[in-house]
C-alpha cells in the first residue's frame, strides 16, 4: 500500500490518500489545526468574546447558547403537514430571554434554539454538531437530526432542543451548549452550500423553523 501526501493550496494541512486499495482517510481537525484554520480565516467564528480559543478542546470547539427560542403553538394547529404550508406558517412563538434569566425546557418539550456564534466554513470542510455530555446527563438533547453543517455555510446554528428528563431543565443564554468537530473533505465541494440553488438557511441569525415546504418535491406538488 502506497501513501501519497497531497498539500492543500495554503499548505496548512495534509490530506492522505491510499492508492491501493482505493480509499482515503478523512480527518477531524485537532485543537492545533482548529486554531490555525481560524487564524488563516478558513474557519470564521464571530461572537462577542475577545478570546475565540478559550473553548477549543482536543478535537472540537464549544458553541454557546443564544437568547432567542421558538416554540410550536400546539393548541392552534392539529398537525404539521409538508404539503400544506399553512400548517407551518405562524405556528411558532418567539421568546427572547433577558440577560441572566433561564429558559426552562419542560419534560418532553421540543424547542428551537440558536448559537450565539456565527460560523462560516470553506468549501472543503464540514462541521458536526454534538451535544455536551454534561447536558446530556440532564436529559437535554441539542440536535434531533440536524447535526451536520455543510461546506460553504454561513450563519448561526439552529439547535433542536429536547428534554428527555421527567424534570424541567433550566438553560441559560451564554452557557456552552454544544460543540463543533471539523472534518476535512476528500476534495472541495463543487456546489458548496452558498452556491446551492435551495440553500434555505444561509445567513440565518435567529432560530429558523423548518422550510421543508420550499423543497423541490413539495413545490412540484403545488403545481
Amino acid at each position: 500500500m502506497q501513501l501519497i501526501i497531497h498539500y492543500f493550496s495554503d499548505t496548512w494541512l495534509f490530506q492522505w490518500y491510499t492508492v491501493f486499495p482505493i480509499s482515503f482517510f478523512l480527518m477531524i481537525l485537532s485543537d492545533k489545526d482548529i486554531r490555525k484554520a481560524i487564524d488563516l480565516g478558513r474557519i470564521k467564528v464571530e461572537n462577542n468574546q475577545s478570546d475565540l480559543f478559550q473553548h477549543i478542546h482536543a478535537s472540537s470547539m464549544d458553541m454557546r447558547l443564544g437568547s432567542d427560542f421558538k416554540l410550536y403553538e400546539h393548541s392552534k394547529f392539529a398537525v404539521l403537514d409538508p404539503k400544506k404550508p399553512e400548517s407551518f406558517i405562524g405556528n411558532m412563538r418567539n421568546i427572547s430571554v433577558p440577560d441572566g434569566d433561564p429558559f426552562i425546557v419542560q419534560p418532553g418539550e421540543f424547542v428551537l434554539g440558536v448559537t450565539e456564534e456565527t460560523i462560516t466554513l470553506p468549501d472543503d470542510l464540514v462541521a458536526r454538531v454534538e451535544g455536551r455530555s454534561s447536558l446530556g446527563r440532564l436529559g437535554i438533547i441539542i440536535h434531533s437530526t440536524a447535526g451536520f453543517v455543510d461546506p460553504g455555510f454561513s450563519g448561526t446554528i439552529t439547535l433542536e432542543i429536547s428534554n428527555l428528563n421527567r424534570l424541567p431543565v433550566a438553560l441559560y443564554p451564554g452557557m456552552r451548549v454544544c460543540q463543533l468537530a471539523f472534518e476535512v473533505m476528500s476534495s472541495p465541494a463543487e456546489t458548496p452550500y452558498d452556491k446551492k440553488p435551495h440553500s434555505k438557511y444561509q445567513h440565518q441569525v435567529l432560530p429558523e423553523e423548518s422550510r421543508l415546504t420550499v423543497d423541490p418535491e413539495f413545490r412540484k406538488m403545488d403545481n
